[in-house]
Protein backbone atom coordinates (compact mmCIF):
# COMPACT_ATOMS: atom_id res chain seq x y z
CA UNK A 1 0.00 0.00 0.00
CA UNK A 2 2.99 2.39 0.99
CA UNK A 3 4.71 2.27 -2.61
CA UNK A 4 1.22 2.45 -4.11
CA UNK A 5 0.91 6.30 -2.09
CA UNK A 6 4.51 7.03 -2.99
CA UNK A 7 4.40 6.33 -6.44
CA UNK A 8 0.91 8.57 -7.11
CA UNK A 9 2.90 11.29 -5.33
CA UNK A 10 6.43 10.94 -7.95
CA UNK A 11 3.95 10.71 -10.63
CA UNK A 12 1.51 13.73 -9.17
CA UNK A 13 4.74 15.67 -8.89
CA UNK A 14 6.01 15.23 -12.60
CA UNK A 15 2.56 15.90 -13.83
CA UNK A 16 2.40 19.19 -11.59
CA UNK A 17 1.87 21.29 -14.99
CA UNK A 18 -1.26 19.07 -16.21
CA UNK A 19 -4.49 19.31 -13.59
CA UNK A 20 -6.13 16.96 -15.28
CA UNK A 21 -3.59 14.28 -15.05
CA UNK A 22 -3.14 15.34 -11.37
CA UNK A 23 -6.97 14.81 -10.64
CA UNK A 24 -6.72 11.75 -12.48
CA UNK A 25 -4.36 10.18 -10.54
CA UNK A 26 -5.46 11.24 -7.17
CA UNK A 27 -8.97 10.01 -7.75
CA UNK A 28 -7.75 6.59 -8.25
CA UNK A 29 -5.30 6.71 -5.38
CA UNK A 30 -8.53 8.02 -3.18
CA UNK A 31 -10.48 4.74 -4.72
CA UNK A 32 -7.64 3.18 -3.90
CA UNK A 33 -7.39 4.09 -0.31
CA UNK A 34 -11.05 3.87 0.27
CA UNK A 35 -11.55 0.49 -0.92
CA UNK A 36 -8.12 -0.51 1.20
CA UNK A 37 -9.67 1.58 4.49
CA UNK A 38 -13.43 0.31 4.55
CA UNK A 39 -13.48 -2.99 2.34
CA UNK A 40 -9.92 -4.50 3.33
CA UNK A 41 -9.24 -5.05 -0.46
CA UNK A 42 -5.62 -4.01 -0.89
CA UNK A 43 -5.00 -2.05 -4.42
CA UNK A 44 -5.30 -3.38 -7.58
CA UNK A 45 -7.28 -6.66 -6.11
CA UNK A 46 -10.65 -7.33 -7.74
CA UNK A 47 -13.30 -9.61 -7.11
CA UNK A 48 -15.03 -10.18 -10.55
CA UNK A 49 -17.97 -12.28 -8.96
CA UNK A 50 -19.28 -9.16 -7.59
CA UNK A 51 -21.73 -6.90 -9.23
CA UNK A 52 -20.63 -3.64 -6.92
CA UNK A 53 -16.67 -4.43 -7.88
CA UNK A 54 -17.93 -4.30 -11.57
CA UNK A 55 -19.55 -0.55 -11.18
CA UNK A 56 -16.36 0.19 -9.43
CA UNK A 57 -14.40 -1.18 -12.35
CA UNK A 58 -16.57 0.83 -14.83
CA UNK A 59 -15.81 3.56 -12.90
CA UNK A 60 -11.69 3.24 -12.90
CA UNK A 61 -11.79 2.83 -16.58
CA UNK A 62 -14.01 5.20 -17.79
CA UNK A 63 -11.87 7.44 -16.13
CA UNK A 64 -9.00 6.25 -16.81
CA UNK A 65 -9.52 6.13 -20.26
CA UNK A 66 -12.14 9.52 -20.87
CA UNK A 67 -10.84 11.78 -18.25
CA UNK A 68 -14.14 12.44 -16.80
CA UNK A 69 -14.75 12.16 -13.14
CA UNK A 70 -17.62 9.24 -12.69
CA UNK A 71 -19.14 9.36 -9.19
CA UNK A 72 -20.51 6.12 -7.96
CA UNK A 73 -22.74 5.39 -5.12
CA UNK A 74 -23.86 1.75 -5.09
CA UNK A 75 -26.58 0.16 -2.30
CA UNK A 76 -26.31 -3.35 -1.84
CA UNK A 77 -24.20 -5.84 -3.81
CA UNK A 78 -24.47 -9.65 -5.23
CA UNK A 79 -22.61 -12.04 -7.16
CA UNK A 80 -22.60 -12.23 -10.90
CA UNK A 81 -24.24 -13.95 -13.73
CA UNK A 82 -24.93 -13.78 -17.40
CA UNK A 83 -27.64 -10.93 -16.92
CA UNK A 84 -26.04 -9.19 -14.13
CA UNK A 85 -22.84 -9.17 -16.51
CA UNK A 86 -24.89 -7.80 -19.55
CA UNK A 87 -26.67 -5.11 -17.14
CA UNK A 88 -23.13 -4.25 -16.16
CA UNK A 89 -22.21 -4.03 -19.87
CA UNK A 90 -24.74 -2.10 -20.68
CA UNK A 91 -23.66 0.35 -18.07
CA UNK A 92 -20.27 0.49 -19.27
CA UNK A 93 -21.64 1.94 -22.63
CA UNK A 94 -24.03 4.09 -21.24
CA UNK A 95 -21.30 5.78 -19.32
CA UNK A 96 -18.70 5.68 -21.47
CA UNK A 97 -21.33 7.79 -23.88
CA UNK A 98 -21.73 10.23 -21.46
CA UNK A 99 -17.99 10.70 -21.37
CA UNK A 100 -17.03 11.01 -24.51
CA UNK A 101 -20.78 12.77 -26.51
CA UNK A 102 -22.23 14.85 -23.55
CA UNK A 103 -19.56 17.23 -22.91
CA UNK A 104 -20.74 17.20 -18.89
CA UNK A 105 -17.93 17.68 -16.37
CA UNK A 106 -18.95 14.81 -14.19
CA UNK A 107 -21.07 11.25 -15.05
CA UNK A 108 -22.82 10.32 -12.33
CA UNK A 109 -24.14 5.77 -11.74
CA UNK A 110 -26.11 5.01 -8.87
CA UNK A 111 -26.34 1.29 -8.76
CA UNK A 112 -29.10 -0.54 -6.68
CA UNK A 113 -29.14 -4.19 -5.59
CA UNK A 114 -32.46 -4.86 -4.45
CA UNK A 115 -34.32 -8.83 -3.79
CA UNK A 116 -36.26 -9.13 -6.97
CA UNK A 117 -33.69 -6.98 -9.33
CA UNK A 118 -30.82 -4.80 -10.04
CA UNK A 119 -30.87 -1.19 -10.97
CA UNK A 120 -28.48 1.24 -12.51
CA UNK A 121 -28.99 4.69 -13.50
CA UNK A 122 -26.62 6.35 -15.74
CA UNK A 123 -26.87 10.47 -15.27
CA UNK A 124 -25.30 13.22 -17.07
CA UNK A 125 -26.04 17.03 -16.87
CA UNK A 126 -24.40 17.84 -20.38
CA UNK A 127 -25.71 18.67 -24.07
CA UNK A 128 -28.11 15.48 -23.98
CA UNK A 129 -29.80 14.64 -27.20
CA UNK A 130 -32.92 13.76 -29.22
CA UNK A 131 -32.93 9.51 -28.96
CA UNK A 132 -35.44 9.15 -31.91
CA UNK A 133 -32.84 11.52 -34.02
CA UNK A 134 -30.18 9.03 -33.83
CA UNK A 135 -29.15 7.29 -36.97
CA UNK A 136 -29.69 3.84 -37.87
CA UNK A 137 -26.20 2.97 -38.32
CA UNK A 138 -25.67 4.04 -34.69
CA UNK A 139 -26.26 1.23 -32.73
CA UNK A 140 -24.51 1.97 -29.68
CA UNK A 141 -27.90 2.58 -27.83
CA UNK A 142 -29.90 0.20 -29.79
CA UNK A 143 -28.17 -2.77 -29.41
CA UNK A 144 -25.53 -2.33 -26.99
CA UNK A 145 -27.76 -0.98 -24.60
CA UNK A 146 -31.81 -1.82 -25.13
CA UNK A 147 -30.81 -4.94 -27.48
CA UNK A 148 -28.37 -6.35 -24.74
CA UNK A 149 -31.13 -5.79 -21.85
CA UNK A 150 -33.76 -6.69 -23.54
CA UNK A 151 -31.72 -10.09 -24.73
CA UNK A 152 -31.36 -10.83 -21.11
CA UNK A 153 -34.91 -10.28 -19.84
CA UNK A 154 -34.17 -6.51 -18.71
CA UNK A 155 -35.38 -3.26 -19.46
CA UNK A 156 -33.56 0.17 -20.72
CA UNK A 157 -34.94 3.53 -20.56
CA UNK A 158 -33.28 6.69 -21.93
CA UNK A 159 -34.17 10.05 -21.48
CA UNK A 160 -32.95 12.97 -22.47
CA UNK A 161 -33.31 16.16 -24.94
CA UNK A 162 -31.10 18.92 -26.18
CA UNK A 163 -29.90 20.77 -24.01
CA UNK A 164 -30.76 19.02 -20.92
CA UNK A 165 -28.81 15.90 -20.46
CA UNK A 166 -29.21 12.12 -20.39
CA UNK A 167 -30.38 9.65 -18.18
CA UNK A 168 -29.91 6.34 -18.67
CA UNK A 169 -32.13 3.88 -16.41
CA UNK A 170 -31.44 -0.25 -16.69
CA UNK A 171 -33.29 -2.97 -14.37
CA UNK A 172 -32.40 -6.64 -14.53
CA UNK A 173 -34.78 -8.70 -12.66
CA UNK A 174 -32.77 -11.25 -10.31
CA UNK A 175 -34.23 -14.55 -11.79
CA UNK A 176 -32.84 -17.01 -13.93
CA UNK A 177 -34.31 -16.98 -17.21
CA UNK A 178 -36.04 -20.15 -19.40
CA UNK A 179 -34.16 -21.03 -22.62
CA UNK A 180 -37.53 -21.10 -24.05
CA UNK A 181 -38.39 -17.03 -25.06
CA UNK A 182 -36.39 -15.38 -22.14
CA UNK A 183 -39.30 -15.40 -19.74
CA UNK A 184 -38.61 -15.51 -16.16
CA UNK A 185 -40.09 -18.87 -14.78
CA UNK A 186 -42.07 -18.85 -11.96
CA UNK A 187 -42.17 -22.20 -8.81
CA UNK A 188 -45.12 -23.41 -7.88
CA UNK A 189 -45.04 -21.48 -5.11
CA UNK A 190 -45.94 -18.28 -7.49
CA UNK A 191 -42.32 -17.12 -6.98
CA UNK A 192 -39.80 -16.32 -9.45
CA UNK A 193 -36.64 -18.59 -10.05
Amino acid sequence: MHDSVLQTLALIQRRADDPQAVVQLARAQERDLRSWLFEGRAPGEADASSFAEGVREIQRDVEARHGVPVEVVTVGDCPLDEHVAALLAAAREATVNGAKWSGASVISVFAEVEADKVNVAVRDRGKGFDPDAVPGDRKGVAESIRGRMSRHGGEASIQSAPGEGTKVTLTMPRTALSESGGRAQKTAEGKRR
